[in-house]
């Protein structure tokens, strides 16, 4: 690539060429169905990182409502596709005996971009699905320090970022503050499903007593997916959306944003941050 350097020269246009690292971004085919050749249709097309599929795809699925539980899923396999060169960019998933088949129709269009999860959908009431997690009886509190601390631990923790500088980063903490997972993608909805996806498989659902810290803002979707996963606490480095505030006030979630050193905004349930007054 040319990199261009206004300050780095008297004439105020120095240029050099030299090798840059980017993110990569492809689509990801999510195919779904019952066990049994060619039962399983096309479902979902995601532009993401590859790395973590088989997590993003189970944890779309979760959060979509689609699944409930690991034992939903009989198998999930990474598949070549029909492309040449294989690229592996298609998750074939199993259900198991009894879990409903799902259905797709004009009001739920499951493409989505890296920088949208829910483009297409028709409404709000189309893409607004119900947990089955009671966050709001979750005791959980966490120290506004240690809050505050946190960002700088994800920031130190995303590999991928350093040498691209290009990607989102979604990270469940424990109430002191330890890592106890992370994922990047090109997409913010993709790392926060990587890392639910995660959760469902390793049979840790609900996600009670942790917070999930997402790298951008908090939307209406990634609040979703939180509460979807049972996630008591959301909080983004930017800031929230209207819809996310109002969905995170009626699951009875926490929800924090600008999350930036020693300040942050508190827009639902500020009675889970500890030491204040």
């Amino acid at each position: 690539m040319l990199r261009i350097d206004l300050d780095a020269a008297a004439d105020g246009r120095a240029q050099v060429r030299r090798q840059d690292t980017l993110a990569v971004e492809e689509p990801l085919e999510i195919r779904v169905g019952p066990a049994g050749p060619g039962r399983r249709r096309p479902l979902a097309v995601t532009m993401r990182t590859p790395g973590d599929d088989l997590d993003l795809a189970i944890g779309f699925l979760l959060t979509e409502g689609l699944i409930r539980s690991t034992d939903d899923v009989r198998t999930a396999q990474l598949c070549a596709g029909a492309e040449t060169p294989n690229t592996y960019n298609v998750v074939d998933v199993v259900l198991a005996p009894g879990v409903p088949e799902p259905t797709t129709d004009p009001s739920r269009n499951f493409y989505t971009t890296s920088s949208c999860g829910v483009c297409g959908k028709a409404s709000i009431e189309a893409i607004r699905t119900r947990s089955l997690f009671a966050v709001r009886d979750d005791p959980l509190t966490v120290p506004a320090e240690v809050l505050a601390a946190l960002p700088d631990r994800l920031r130190a923790a995303q590999r991928a970022f350093d040498r691209t500088g290009g990607l989102h980063a979604a990270g469940l903490f424990t109430p002191a503050g330890e890592l106890v997972v992370l994922r990047e993608d090109v997409g913010r909805h993709n790392a926060v499903d990587k890392v639910i996806g995660w959760a469902v498989r390793e049979r840790r659902l609900p996600l009670a007593g942790h917070l999930l810290l997402v790298s951008g803002r908090a939307s209406f979707e990634l609040t979703q997916k939180a509460w979807m996963a049972g996630v008591p606490l959301l909080a983004a480095v930017s800031a929230p959306s209207t819809l996310a505030a109002e969905l995170a006030e009626e699951a009875g979630m926490t929800l924090v944003g600008f999350l930036r050193g020693p300040t942050m905004n508190v827009y639902a349930g500020a009675h889970r941050l500890a030491d204040l007054d």
